[in-house]
């Protein structure tokens, strides 16, 4: 069953990340607690990750999501994600990841 969700997405300056977020997971949830109602019990994590891209990777971008099933195969998506900060250099805390 899938644990994770990746958005590609472009939103106006006006608006902050944690305001789209807010209202993805709230419409999204309330969308499939009324259409699934064996899912009642859904909720999403408290946490979220975000990232940017710039538009000479879009294509390249879109083509790694379109195979994100192919890609978690092999690899978990917590391997995947804590390569992919550790590959960039971001710092975290291990208590506050994938919570």
């Amino acid at each position: 069953m899938p644990d994770h969700v990746n958005l590609l997405i472009s939103m106006p300056s006006t608006i902050s990340l944690a305001k789209v977020v807010q209202q993805l997971k709230g419409s999204s949830s309330k969308w499939i607690h009324e259409t699934f109602p064996e899912h009642r019990r859904f909720e999403w994590q408290r946490g979220y990750a975000a990232f940017s891209i710039g538009i000479g990777d879009l294509e390249r971008t879109v083509a790694y999501l379109r195979n994100q099933e192919k890609h978690h195969e092999n690899r978990s998506f917590e391997d995947e994600y804590l390569a992919f900060v550790k590959k960039n250099g971001l710092e975290y805390d291990e208590k506050y990841v994938l919570d």
